[in-house]
């Protein structure tokens, strides 16, 4: 088994699992909706699981993840902050996280189906990182 290449799938599992818990971070004091807050906040812990598993799975080889993504954070928070200074409704919300979300997927799927020889302890962490994201967007479109 190549180990750089699931370390690189671990870091991107990692990367997108960060990313989507930032960019709830950012959107979720902008959402006045109870209903669409509590959705947000059962993502967000889904996306803390995910990471759990990542970062068990990196103690096995001896690696800790790379944590330090300011400048992605503050692109994330900018890029927010500026799609909703004239609209902070529930639809343009929901659009903004299906819309990052769906490259989330794109990204894993393309992950799953291009690394057949992957550990497959792995391979399972993102197949349902990938289910995962898959019903979010589910979900988020009931905020459409």
């Amino acid at each position: 088994m190549d180990k750089d290449i699931n370390k690189s799938i671990l870091d991107e599992i990692h990367k997108g699992a960060k990313m989507g818990m930032d960019s709830i971070s950012f959107v979720s004091e902008k959402v006045g909706d109870e209903n669409f807050k509590d959705n947000l906040s059962y993502q967000y812990n889904l996306y803390g699981d995910i990471l759990d598993q990542v970062n068990d799975v990196y103690k096995s080889y001896g690696c800790i993840p790379d944590d330090n993504n300011v400048m992605s954070q503050t692109m994330a928070w900018t890029g927010i902050q500026m799609n909703t200074i004239r609209d902070k409704s529930n639809s343009h919300i929901a659009d903004m996280l299906i819309q990052g979300t769906t490259m989330g997927i794109i990204e894993g799927r393309k992950l799953l189906n291009n690394n057949p020889n992957a550990d497959k302890k792995i391979v399972q962490i993102l197949d349902n990182f990938v289910k995962m994201q898959e019903n979010n967007v589910e979900k988020l479109k009931t905020f459409l």
